[in-house]
């Protein structure tokens, strides 16, 4: 049972430790996969030029959103936060909680538009490690 115990103890350490090269290749690949494909979130976090396009080069690196509410929507944000390196004041391992959880270091959530994501942990895992391996 102690062994378990200590097990238990060490898991959360070891959970963001760095996997071999390849593996590390196959996690950033599948957080690319995760922040393009399936969470688009160069849609909002990338900013737009007078064509509608995202600024080259500028890419998941904030900017204003492209949509507004019908109606007032409390604490609503008029500008996405760049998550190209990491968003300010987060950790790979708290950017990958907040994925999980849609709670923030703090303890709050984000501001609409941005949705609470409930990624299972392999995913935003990857997704935090792909985000934090971007200028």
């Amino acid at each position: 049972m102690a062994a378990v115990s200590a097990v238990a103890a060490l898991a959360p350490a070891v959970a963001f430790a760095a996997p071999p090269a390849d593996k590390q290749i196959q996690l950033l690949a599948h957080g690319k996969y995760i922040v393009e494909r399936v969470g688009m979130c160069a849609d909002c976090h990338s900013p737009k030029g007078p064509d509608g396009k995202p600024i080259a080069g500028e890419e998941l690196h904030g900017g204003p959103l492209p949509m507004s509410p019908l109606h007032p929507v409390p604490g609503w944000a008029d500008r996405s936060v760049k998550i190209a390196g990491l968003p300010d004041g987060y950790t790979e391992a708290q950017l990958a909680t907040f994925l999980e959880t849609g709670r923030t270091p703090s303890g709050g959530t984000a501001s609409p538009p941005m949705p609470s994501y409930r990624l299972n942990a392999s995913d935003a895992r990857a997704a935090a490690a792909y985000l934090h391996s971007l200028n």
